[in-house]
């Protein structure tokens, strides 16, 4: 197996693509080893210097701190899921952990069915996620995971392009700000 590796908008943070699924269930950021019984997280959280993971359909994003460089541990991370997916699991996530969405006003579902349509895709190239949290008072409230929280350009993006599409196509809109 080759797991082929991106560079993200963020340098602290490179997506790892293992040419099979990830999840299967929609995408997750796990950030301390006591959230999951995943022994491949669990592996990559204990890699010194790595702050988080992210989860999408087909990749895995590793965020870092500054104080490691990725030559200490891209190598790693690649071993481990060679091991992983080597010994015969299919994806590493395979129920969904997410909440639903079931229970949100008709405007929430709009908002969550552009987040889904138009931006997630695009996000989610460049190894991140952004999960709809709230909306009140005309501001949308979103979450930035994966390579997207903390990357330099996340706010950019934010206003540029998630405030422009959420305004243009729901004008109940005025604002987005990531949580």
């Amino acid at each position: 197996m080759y797991v082929q590796t991106e560079i993200t908008p963020n340098p602290n943070s490179l997506k790892f693509l293992p040419g099979k699924i990830v999840s299967n269930h929609g995408s997750f950021e796990i950030t301390k080893k006591d959230e999951t019984n995943n022994e491949l997280i669990r592996n990559m959280l204990s890699i010194n210097g790595v702050e988080g993971i992210f989860l999408g359909k087909d990749f895995i994003s590793i965020n870092k701190n500054d104080e490691i460089s990725w030559d200490e541990i891209k190598h790693i991370v690649i071993s481990l899921i060679n091991d992983f997916y080597s010994s015969g699991k299919e994806c590493v996530i395979e129920k969904s952990l997410n909440e639903g969405q079931e229970s949100l006003a008709e405007i929430e579902q709009q908002i969550v069915k552009i987040l889904d349509e138009k931006i997630r895709p695009a996000v989610a190239k460049d190894g991140g996620d952004i999960k709809f949290k709230e909306f009140k008072d005309g501001v949308v409230k979103v979450q930035l995971q994966g390579s997207c929280s903390g990357c330099p350009s996340s706010t950019m993006t934010l206003k540029q392009g998630v405030q422009n599409l959420l305004c243009h196509y729901i004008p109940e809109v005025k604002q987005v700000e990531a949580i």
